[in-house]
């Protein structure tokens, strides 16, 4: 199984550390670092760190692609990213005790030539033997429903589709003809798009049912720390990973949505796959920016990693 992600509004992570946020106030950072990223290039970085081969695609701003092409040469990730004149967008996050805050900045323009340049990437690529991931925000330029445009463009040439998206874009891609063959959503995007709050799990796997008889044949969903839930037409489970101490939580969900890639191209066990999502989240949890540890230590967790049989 060849492995493709796309992210067509990446960014620069910078994570800011500081003593305590206080609105109104001056603080300065203890520490500071940058990390090429977006949800679909942390999804490759993890892989490779797994050891598996895979391509990133999407777009880049030239005026700061050396952080992006450092990562991937690092990593031995393949690109075939499209570079278009400016920077690629630069988040912040600012990571104190209570947590993480978040400021994403606007990103890139997508216009008619690029996305026809990102299109010619996905269709040279795509094939049989496939797994391609589209992940993240729409950049401005990009209609609602182009992820719904890409899903059907890639599974006509044969490809299995892992979305991880939100909002608007992600309800286009769950009421197109032609659907994912996997989501990842998480619980308040489950609740967006099954427009109805989702207090208990019961509800989330009602809910995640629902989007299997639309037609998608593998829901994931996560819940902090909650662990996920992870659902298909025959099976639903409920998988929870023991505490770790947390080094950052930028990139967990992309981790996650890693691990679901590597337990579906190792086989069909549901269970392990939910394992092995579970276990690249918490093990990303102990490293700053998207990265695991050594696949010893990954396995590891995955061994500790409970997983319950759901009848909800």
């Amino acid at each position: 199984m060849r492995i493709l992600t796309l992210t067509l509004n990446p960014a620069i992570d910078r994570t800011v550390a500081l003593d305590r946020l206080e609105p109104g106030a001056v603080h300065r950072a203890r520490a500071v670092r940058d990390d090429a990223g977006g949800k679909g290039v942390n999804v490759a970085s993890c892989l490779a760190d797994w050891g598996l081969p895979v391509t990133a695609t999407g777009v880049l701003g030239a005026g700061n692609a050396a952080a992006f092409e450092a990562l991937f040469s690092a990593k031995g990730i393949e690109d075939r990213c499209v570079c278009v004149a400016g920077e690629t967008r630069t988040n912040l996050k600012l990571v104190d005790a209570a947590g993480t805050t978040d400021v994403n900045l606007p990103g890139l323009t997508l216009d008619p030539a690029t996305l026809r340049a990102v299109r010619a990437v996905l269709a040279e690529a795509a094939g049989p033997d496939v797994l391609a991931v589209l992940a993240g925000s729409l950049p401005a330029g990009a209609e609602t429903g182009l992820y719904a445009e890409l899903t059907a463009d890639l599974k006509r040439r044969g490809a299995r589709v892992l979305l991880d998206a939100s909002g608007p874009p992600l309800a286009a891609a769950l009421a197109a003809a032609i659907l994912p063959d996997a989501v990842k959503p998480n619980r308040h995007e489950l609740e967006e798009w099954a427009g109805r709050p989702l207090p208990a799990l019961a509800d989330v796997v009602a809910a995640a049912r629902g989007l299997v008889r639309r037609g998608i044949p593998l829901v994931a969903v996560s819940l902090g720390a909650e662990g996920a839930v992870f659902v298909r037409a025959d099976e639903a489970l409920h998988a929870l990973a023991p505490a770790l101490d947390v080094a950052s939580t930028v990139g967990a969900g992309d981790a996650l949505v890693a691990g679901m890639v590597a337990g579906l191209c190792a086989g069909p066990d549901l269970a392990a796959t939910a394992r092995l999502a579970l276990a690249f989240a918490a093990g990303k949890l102990t490293r700053p920016g998207a990265n695991l540890p050594g696949r010893e230590q990954v396995e590891a967790i995955a061994r500790g990693i409970e997983v319950r049989a759901l009848t909800a």
